[in-house]
């Protein structure tokens, strides 16, 4: 009797730690001909690799303040974003690869162009919500799945897809908001 009240008190702290991360258990039960799917423990996992990188980058003196977005499936990490020079993506990188579980990291990072005034940064981050706000809203393109990144209406899109359908139609969303000048589209598709 103890026994299975531990479990199930376990259960609901794997449920209320998932919870807590944004995950759930329903991505586990797709249809065979769907695209790879992922575990509830590797998600786990890779939502504990992700805040790992997060914090790696964001505590650390040289990479504070780079604005990247940080996915991870099945241990691979996708770094995305905007970063104001070579030396903080590079950075950004190094860190990521020294977190315990990183099988590899695949850089999107972008180095801005010029300097950003309070504007840009201001126009940027409205252009980012009304592109991640169209992916949401597209029934054929799953935006929470896409991170969405500004600089000057250069848009760039990453992150993991199902499929070069999926792929292509977040591009021409994102192509169709108003502002956005150009679309770089460098999601992947899930393995």
């Amino acid at each position: 009797m103890q026994a299975r009240q531990r479990m199930r008190r376990g259960g609901v702290g794997l449920a209320a730690a998932m919870a807590a991360l944004g995950l759930s258990l329903g991505g586990c039960y797709q249809h065979t001909d769907a695209p790879a799917s992922v575990s509830a423990g590797t998600q786990l996992d890779d939502a504990v690799i992700t805040a790992k990188v997060k914090t790696a980058i964001a505590t650390d003196s040289e990479a504070k303040g780079v604005a990247t977005s940080v996915e991870t499936r099945k241990g691979n990490v996708m770094l995305s974003g905007f970063v104001d020079s070579q030396a903080q993506a590079d950075r950004a990188v190094q860190l990521a690869k020294a977190v315990e579980g990183v099988n590899g990291v695949d850089s999107k990072l972008m180095v801005k162009e010029g300097k950003s005034s309070a504007g840009n940064f201001l126009d940027d981050s409205v252009l980012t919500t009304r592109v991640k706000s169209a992916l949401l809203a597209d029934p054929d393109v799953r935006g929470n799945d896409i991170a969405v990144s500004s600089n000057k209406g250069v848009v760039q899109l990453s992150g993991y897809v199902d499929d070069t359908r999926q792929q292509a139609r977040a591009e021409a969303v994102a192509h169709g908001v108003d502002g956005v000048q150009s679309v770089v589209n460098d999601t992947s598709i899930k393995k």
